[in-house]
């Protein structure tokens, strides 16, 4: 069973098709909705330190520490928009440990009209994926692998769709827990039922590889995130949908876009880093390169492509912070809540 599971990995891997923004249905799946994860740049599949949130990006990180777990998660978006996540997790017998959650957004409400531009109404829109997960270890606990089963619903306006997609990862954390490295495949699957009769379309497909190092004697980690393996270019031309401008002088000239080989690999990357000072505080800042090339101003990049955040604990609650900076226009804001069920109630014998 072992064995197939790591083919049925590579498998995975080997016939994913590429697609980056723009490309795929359900992107909302791609959305960050962990404080600590959007702290530290969006995406991260490596830390192992009992928190139920990073599972949601690598379902090897699903640990048996985590039984009884529960996470709550609230992200103030954009544009009034709004989304969230619960989860909780269970180890069951010998069977390995369990978690289930829910990932929602709403997009609001939209003001609905004809052709001729008449208002006849207001129209909303939501999506919503369940994430049912499996965890077990494979040598000495050292190698955990782990996969998440996501059925997906979306309604958009008179439109819906069902799909299925899978996540599987595998991680390897080190008997010290000073270094962690993890492999993950997210969102392979299909729409059983599109939107649109006989018009299928993709899933936001990622192969990501992750890595975490936490100094011995300084309180520091730091972690690398590589996303996108499967797509090796992820350069983006600004100029692609106006392939010619005018000049100060009103003459027509055609864009020349050149393309950077450390450029393009740094769009791949993700660097967090975390200030650790003790197990109950920890200050977080991470670099999205891809999102800072993609999403500044360039008269004004201010720190587009830069998160931060914290975590603290209170009595028997983790709460965290995290903001992502997307646009000079604003940043996200994200909100999570981890804490274990039996610190609430004394078992009696």
């Amino acid at each position: 069973m072992k064995h197939f599971i790591f083919i049925w990995i590579l498998f995975l891997a080997s016939y994913a098709h590429a697609q980056v923004g723009g490309n795929a249905t359900y992107t909302f799946l791609k959305l960050t909705n962990s404080a600590r994860v959007a702290a530290l740049g969006g995406e991260n599949i490596s830390i192992n330190d009992n928190d139920l949130n990073f599972v949601y990006h690598n379902p090897a990180m699903l640990d048996s520490s985590m039984t009884n777990n529960l996470v709550l998660n609230y992200v103030n978006y954009f544009a009034d928009i709004n989304y969230g996540y619960a989860c909780y997790a269970r180890k069951i017998n010998n069977y390995g440990i369990f978690a289930a959650g829910i990932h929602y957004i709403n997009y609001g409400k939209f003001i609905q009209a004809d052709p001729t531009g008449k208002i006849t109404g207001t129209f909303t829109a939501s999506e919503m994926a369940l994430n049912i997960f499996w965890s077990k270890p494979l040598i000495d606990s050292v190698l955990k692998i782990g996969v998440n089963l996501k059925p997906i619903y979306s309604h958009l306006e008179s439109y819906s769709s069902f799909g299925l997609a899978i996540d599987a990862g595998l991680n390897y954390n080190s008997k010290n827990n000073l270094f962690s490295a993890s492999f993950a495949v997210r969102n392979f699957g299909s729409q059983l039922k599109p939107y649109v009769e006989g018009n299928y379309e993709p899933l936001p497909f990622d192969m990501l590889l992750g890595f975490s190092q936490k100094l011995e004697h300084a309180p520091f980690r730091m972690s690398v995130t590589l996303h996108h393996l499967h797509k090796w270019d992820m350069s983006y031309d600004p100029n692609s949908n106006q392939p010619y401008t005018y000049t100060d002088n009103n003459q027509l000239t055609e864009n020349q876009y050149q393309y950077n080989v450390f450029d393009n690999l740094m769009r791949h990357t993700i660097f967090g880093m975390e200030f650790i000072p003790s197990k109950n505080f920890i200050v977080m800042l991470a670099y999205n390169h891809q999102r800072r090339m993609e999403m500044k101003v360039e008269t004004k990049p201010f720190l587009v492509g830069f998160s931060w955040g914290f975590y603290i604990r209170v009595y028997k609650l983790r709460l965290s912070y995290g903001q992502s900076i997307y646009h000079l226009a604003g940043a996200s804001n994200h909100f999570s809540v981890n804490f274990n069920l039996s610190d609430f109630y004394s078992k009696h014998n």
